[in-house]
């Protein structure tokens, strides 16, 4: 079994094409964060103030519900998270998903893909909802990335 897991949320498949390749590429297992509700194209109008995507990001506090609790944490030492980024930071989901698993003595490597901004600072607004968890700042995973290439950004870690 593998000791590394790719978790990831995607609302339009962008950061899904990612994580298959980052999976593939270090034959690492996958593991899909899906909310409970899923989004729709009106959720993710951020031009809507009242839209679903910016009343969670602008609510500290929201964790929306996932669709299950079935990722097998404990079987991993190294979990690779991946999300779009939402308002220079991790969908409200993330912190949902991190802080329903004990991440104790893992390392948690982020990754995103954006539109056009960079990670701000993801890496600190969630560090509080993975205690005990070896948390980095992976990077930005945009474009047509080689397998060899997401190989070598891994090993980094």
């Amino acid at each position: 079994m593998s000791k590394t897991l790719v978790a990831y949320f995607s609302a339009s498949g962008v950061t899904k094409k990612a994580a298959q390749k980052l999976s593939e590429a270090i034959g690492a297992d996958i593991y899909e964060i899906k909310p409970a509700v899923p989004y729709t194209a009106a959720d993710l109008n951020w031009l809507d103030k009242q839209s679903r995507s910016t009343l969670e990001m602008k609510d500290p506090s929201s964790r929306p519900k996932l669709a299950d609790n079935d990722a097998d944490i404990s079987s991993y030492d190294k979990i690779f998270v991946g999300f779009p980024i939402w308002w220079y930071t991790a969908p409200t989901i993330i912190r949902t998903f991190l802080e329903s698993y004990d991440f104790s003595g893992k390392t948690i490597i982020l990754f995103a893909t954006s539109g056009g901004s960079g990670f701000g600072k993801t890496a600190k607004d969630l560090a509080p909802s993975c205690p005990g968890a070896v948390l980095k700042e992976g990077g930005l995973l945009n474009g047509s990335l080689s397998s060899q290439s997401l190989k070598t950004w891994a090993e980094e870690f």
